[in-house]
């Protein structure tokens, strides 16, 4: 496990975490907010291998 410090907004902490997608790659974090928690999974499911840029992209399409 790996543990860093980061001063996270307070309201995030609040969120089901099934309703949150997190990805990282070697300099980025990113944190998905979800209406329900089959949103969450289809954007998890059909984002497979996507780069950080592509989910970006389907995310914004399908639930911005």
């Amino acid at each position: 496990m790996y543990s860093i410090k980061v001063d996270m907004p307070r309201f995030s902490c609040h969120i089901d975490d099934e309703l949150k997608a997190i990805y990282h790659s070697k300099d980025t974090v990113c944190i998905w907010v979800f209406k329900t928690k089959v949103d969450r999974n289809r954007f998890v499911d059909e984002t497979a291998r996507m780069v950080k840029v592509e989910r970006e992209n389907y995310f914004s399409e399908n639930f911005g």
